[in-house]
């Protein structure tokens, strides 16, 4: 088991008798890789974060709700005492008019049992066509903070792994010099001893 003293901050770039070049230029790519992945990860997150509560802000603007009607009877039974049915909800096609007075039909989620005509809540875009819901503000912070958050980790890993590799070389040729040193200097040393 090996002793090792206490922790020296910044021990790296200390002065040392015994450091190279090849110690001085690891210590340095050392702090570049943690400093870009740092900077890439912050930088990707934040900007992917706000690009999507920003899609999803110009959404909860521009999708509206439109009352569309059952063009067919749709399959199943309702609870007569509630109105409700035991499966949450069915596909089914149903007719609506879009703000420029367009028709359009498409599918849509609606209760077992419905009849034609029954209206139903649909959300639209400027175009017509049919959307999601648009998600609520703290549905979009969460969404954006998630997503934000893996665009900062698949970007910070880039510089992090480039980092790592270079280092590995540079540890790769510190070892071949270690040889080619030890092979130069190791006969002058004389005498060993067996035993």
């Amino acid at each position: 088991m090996a002793f090792r003293g206490p922790k020296v901050w910044l021990w790296r770039w200390r002065r040392n008798p015994l450091k190279r070049r090849a110690d001085a230029v690891e210590a340095w790519v050392l702090l570049a890789g943690w400093a870009f992945t740092v900077l890439a990860g912050v930088l990707a997150g934040l900007t992917t974060a706000h690009t999507v509560e920003g899609g999803m802000a110009r959404e909860r603007v521009e999708w509206r709700p439109a009352v569309a009607l059952l063009t067919e009877q749709v399959p199943g039974t309702a609870d007569s005492r509630t109105g409700t049915s035991s499966a949450a909800s069915v596909w089914a096609k149903v007719r609506w008019s879009a703000q420029d007075g367009s028709a359009h039909t498409g599918q849509a989620r609606v209760r077992p049992g419905s009849g034609v005509g029954t209206p139903v809540t649909v959300w639209t875009d400027p175009q017509g066509r049919l959307v999601t819901r648009p998600a609520t503000p703290s549905e979009a912070r969460s969404r954006a903070a998630l997503v934000g958050g893996l665009a900062g980790l698949c970007a910070a890993s880039v510089p992090f792994i480039a980092g790592r590799a270079l280092r590995g070389r540079l540890e790769s040729r510190r070892i071949d010099q270690w040889g080619y040193e030890w092979a130069r200097f190791g006969p002058l040393w004389g005498g060993r001893t067996t035993g």
